[in-house]
């Protein structure tokens, strides 16, 4: 079987119903749609610092592969944070950016990078790495990286490219346990912790408060721009200004409302605050929120309680509430294991890198396993 890579600058250079037919169906962020609304929005873009240079790989024309794959000229919007390296290294003379990049922008969601046809088997799926592996990083750029992979990804990586640098990390994901309804996820958690969930609840009922979610075509124009609102407030609160544009979240909602879930947060008949969610076949992922009032246990009701409540009231098995976040343990999201992988195209600089990465291995591993303690369901 001979695989041709091709590099193409534009996800509109990607042919539609071929890129979409490599997606999972539990990923809505890797969907031709998400990606070319980022781009055709401007969030990705030259202007931006973010270069498409995704590659394709075809076999007697057909698409088998693909890998979202960017130049970048910083390292906003990545979420596994390399500020340090690109420090050290330019303090010792050389250039860190420009580098490469293979990721979701701006979106810290574990899942697969390399996409690739059903009908490629495991050892296939390696040639294509292979096939690959010496197109991410060129000459004028100082590394790349494959962030947010699926381990079984990983290892194919590492078992083609054992040069690759591993770094790990901790995120906070909720799973169905056979709960059956909310109440039944009270129900597993302890006495205390059970207790706490329902007085936050309770306290954001108290204060005027209720809740309504919408999902797809249910989603309308002005309660998609009110969500935008009370996103940029989140930003702005920071000074900063966000990543993301209201033609991004109108072009998501116009190409792919079915992977869409709006949850609002009224005072009365008007909307205060709301959280934007995106769900694939299994899973729900919580994504971009704001608010436009100050509210006791709002953030908790709206982006977690509420989210837990739609995945079992249809099926979802997985809830990705977004990146960081202790708090999310006592409310019942274990943590999950990420990883990424890094090329580095300096010996002496990789010989640094690598030593980092395995002192931060060591104490994320520790830091895994005392956050599964702090769980707070039943040990009966």
């Amino acid at each position: 079987m001979q695989f041709e890579v091709e590099t193409i600058e534009a996800m509109e250079q990607a042919p539609v119903a071929g890129w979409n037919a490599l997606v999972p169906a539990d990923q809505p962020f890797l969907r031709h749609e998400f990606l070319y609304a980022l781009e055709a929005s401007g969030a990705v873009s030259p202007a931006s610092g973010w270069m498409p240079q995704h590659l394709l790989v075809r076999v007697g024309g057909e698409l088998v592969a693909a890998l979202p794959r960017y130049r970048k000229d910083h390292s906003y919007g990545e979420y596994v944070f390399d500020w340090a390296w690109a420090d050290a290294w330019e303090r010792a003379g050389g250039a860190y950016y420009p580098k490469g990049l293979t990721a979701i922008p701006f979106t810290p969601v574990p899942g697969p990078r390399l996409l690739t046809s059903v009908a490629l088997d495991a050892s296939q799926r390696r040639t294509v790495i292979a096939a690959l592996a010496g197109h991410c990083c060129d000459d004028a750029l100082s590394s790349w990286h494959l962030l947010f992979a699926e381990d079984d990804e990983v290892d194919d990586w590492l078992a083609v490219c054992p040069e690759l640098l591993e770094r790990q990390a901790v995120q906070f994901q909720w799973r169905d346990r056979g709960f059956g309804d909310f109440e039944g996820f009270l129900a597993a958690m302890s006495a205390k912790r059970r207790k706490e969930v329902k007085r936050e609840r309770r306290r954001v009922a108290e204060q005027g408060l209720t809740m309504r979610r919408l999902s797809g075509q249910a989603i309308d124009a002005a309660a998609l721009e009110h969500f935008y609102r009370c996103y940029q407030m989140t930003y702005f609160e920071r000074g900063q200004q966000p990543y993301l544009t209201l033609d991004f979240f109108r072009r998501l909602r116009e190409t792919m409302p079915d992977a869409l879930l709006l949850i609002q947060a009224l005072h009365g008949e008007r909307p205060v605050a709301a959280a934007l969610c995106l769900q694939g076949s299994d899973t729900l992922y919580g994504r971009y929120w704001g608010s436009e009032v100050e509210a006791d246990c709002l953030h908790f009701e709206t982006c977690y309680y509420q989210g837990i409540e739609h995945c079992l009231a249809n099926a979802l098995t997985r809830f990705d509430p977004g990146t960081q976040g202790e708090h999310k343990l006592s409310r019942g999201f274990a943590p999950r294991r990420l990883r990424s992988l890094h090329h580095i195209v300096h010996p002496d600089f990789r010989r640094a890198v690598a030593r980092f990465c395995a002192e931060e291995r060591a104490h994320v591993a520790a830091y895994h396993l005392a956050a599964e303690a702090r769980l707070p369901f039943r040990r009966d």
